[in-house]
């Protein structure tokens, strides 16, 4: 089996991310509104215990992964120089490992 992501293996982490996204969003929502933080050590209290902190890696991870698959799915379909293709995949690809590893930092200074 071709290890490539692509067909219904892209579609699947597609949605499966989409939902995840939906998910993180609506209960850090809800959070917020229900019972905001007081100021802003309480805000970096809840962001940086651990079960928040794993929520929101893997939110970061599937945000990474969703934007990669419905990019790289537009370019494939619509960029037909291979060259160019190509060119346009890197620079996808440089730009959300430059956001991965800014939000990892981000992500580090809380623990």
């Amino acid at each position: 089996m071709n290890r490539q992501l692509s067909g219904f293996r892209a579609w699947m982490w597609q949605r499966v991310s989409a939902v995840y996204l939906a998910l993180y969003i609506a209960y850090v929502l809800l959070r917020l509104v229900v019972s905001p933080p007081g100021d802003h050590d309480a805000l970096v209290a809840w962001m940086g215990g651990l079960p928040m902190w794993l929520a929101t890696a893997a939110f970061l991870v599937m945000l990474l992964l969703h934007a990669w698959v419905g990019v790289r799915d537009v370019v494939l379909d619509y960029l037909k120089p291979a060259p160019l293709r190509l060119l346009v995949l890197l620079a996808v690809q440089a730009f959300l490992l430059a956001c991965g590893l800014w939000a990892l930092a981000v992500l580090v200074k809380l623990l």
